[in-house]
């Protein structure tokens, strides 16, 4: 018996055969068809009939239609990109799609379209070094080339993803020099960039995110500051937590209490927050907390970093 998704795939190729069509309406009535499917994956196999959609609406079209070849291949990259389970392979493919069109977009399409291509090809990009496949300062000349058109003001969306994308790429690198350093920084700030176009009120879900990865970031950034930059990460968390609780988001809570406890930890052990609780006090609170959640949810991993980061600070008479 065939499936939902084996269906829309039949019936997408069937309602492109008609005679009365010319190849570039076919082409481009294949595109949105793919576009359809990709848009609200139910598994990976739908990812892959939009990807030979997409391979069959280029076989439509004549030579001459470079502009939408491009287009309709920008897309297929985007659609080879999400599919899970690809690994290298897909990734690899989806920069191949990048890199044949942007030369025809930069020449004749609008700079928005080339933009988010150039957004795309850094996430892929990025996803391959993550692999060992690719090198990540590419994805940084990507991500600003895309933000030569994607500014704060025009499009604070993509901005937000740009600069979010460019500081996790900033931590990724080997903090072991000057330049190190200087990324760590840049990180922080790319961070606050991004908190200057997302608030809590409209966008909760990514506010709550790029504190929590402030947090991180002013937590580990190698400087002469550290005990400002923990105090400033502990305000990052609180941010966060204004968002995310036991509740709603028990994994994303956990994490963040979790990272909050890390910084608490390292504070001087006499030290005590606004209630005047000591902190370390506070930190073995929390980290029992995101303990207890992520063995819900069967993260062991996560649970043995925490009980040995919380062996550290418990004293002997509270071990468990």
């Amino acid at each position: 018996m065939e499936t939902q998704a084996e269906l829309q795939y039949a019936e997408a190729n069937r309602a492109v055969d008609s005679p009365d069509t010319s190849p570039e309406e076919r082409a481009e009535m294949l595109m949105e068809i793919a576009m359809s499917l990709q848009s609200k994956p139910k598994s990976p196999n739908q990812l892959r009939d939009a990807v030979k959609l997409y391979q069959r609406a280029l076989t439509e079209l004549p030579e001459a239609a470079i502009l939408l070849n491009a287009r309709i291949r920008a897309r297929m990259g985007t659609a080879l990109q999400a599919i899970p389970d690809g690994g290298t392979e897909t990734l690899k493919s989806a920069c191949e799609c990048y890199e044949r069109v942007l030369p025809t977009l930069y020449a004749q399409g609008k700079p928005e379209e080339t933009a988010e291509v150039e957004l795309n090809h850094g996430l892929a990009i990025q996803g391959l070094a993550s692999m060992g496949a690719g090198l990540i300062q590419d994805a940084i000349h990507c991500y600003h080339r895309a933000l030569r058109v994607f500014t704060k003001e025009a499009y604070p969306q993509e901005f937000a993803v740009l600069h979010n994308n460019l500081a996790i790429v900033y931590l990724s690198l080997p903090a072991t020099d000057e330049r190190g350093k200087m990324r760590e920084a840049l990180a922080v700030q790319s961070f606050e960039e991004v908190l200057k176009v997302i608030n809590l009120v409209d966008h909760p879900t990514e506010y709550a995110m790029i504190q929590n990865n402030l947090g991180n970031a002013l937590q580990y950034v190698s400087s002469s500051h550290a005990l400002e930059n923990n105090l400033r990460a502990l305000d990052a968390y609180d941010e966060a937590l204004k968002v995310r609780n036991p509740r709603d988001t028990p994994v994303e809570y956990a994490n963040t209490i979790a990272n909050k406890a890390n910084v608490l930890s390292n504070l001087p052990a006499d030290s005590k927050n606004g209630a005047g609780v000591p902190t370390h006090t506070q930190a073995i609170a929390l980290y029992r907390e995101a303990i207890e959640l992520f063995k819900q949810f069967s993260l062991h991993d996560r649970v043995e970093l925490l009980t040995a980061s919380l062996r550290e600070i418990e004293p002997i008479k509270g071990m468990v």
